[in-house]
């Protein structure tokens, strides 16, 4: 992690998560400013890992019995940055991309994923704008225009 605090932040969220019934699978030590990579199972809506951006090597597994509600509770986050959808479903991954109100939707591989020249960023309270080096250059420029009536002499 960036530093101690931050560390201790994130080991705090967890053991919040697990006094509040969430399991760590693997993970969930401190040692100084290093977390170790942690999954939690059934973080449920109230603990800050569920509910909040982490920043920090934690990710959170939730069982769902259909893919609308699967669906439903992505939606229903305020962070929505990228969405991670893993099926061998066509329909589904096109449900996924028509719903899920994210930046951007990456079938059967991580949320994180990236390249430069594509618009990576967030909706809700998980970005303003995109980055990529063509959205970092926009972000540098001022537009302007200029109109021009036609005038007879």
């Amino acid at each position: 992690m960036i530093d101690e605090e931050n560390a201790r932040r994130v080991q705090q969220w967890i053991s919040e998560a697990v006094e509040a019934g969430a399991q760590i699978l693997c993970g969930g030590n401190r040692k100084g400013n290093f977390m170790e990579p942690t999954i939690v199972l059934g973080a449920k809506p109230g603990m800050k890992v569920y509910d909040e951006e982490v920043f920090g090597p934690v990710v959170t597994l939730n069982p769902f019995d259909d893919f609308q509600e699967a669906l439903e509770m992505v939606n229903n986050s305020r962070f929505v940055l990228q969405a991670g959808v893993f099926t061998n479903k066509i329909d589904e991954l096109d449900l996924a991309f028509a719903e899920l109100e994210v930046g951007g939707v990456i079938h059967n591989d991580s949320p994180i994923f990236r390249t430069d020249h594509m618009p990576y960023g967030g909706v809700k309270d998980s970005g303003l704008g995109r980055e990529g080096v063509k959205y970092a250059m926009f972000d540098m420029l001022e537009p302007r225009i200029l109109v021009k009536t036609h005038v007879n002499p």
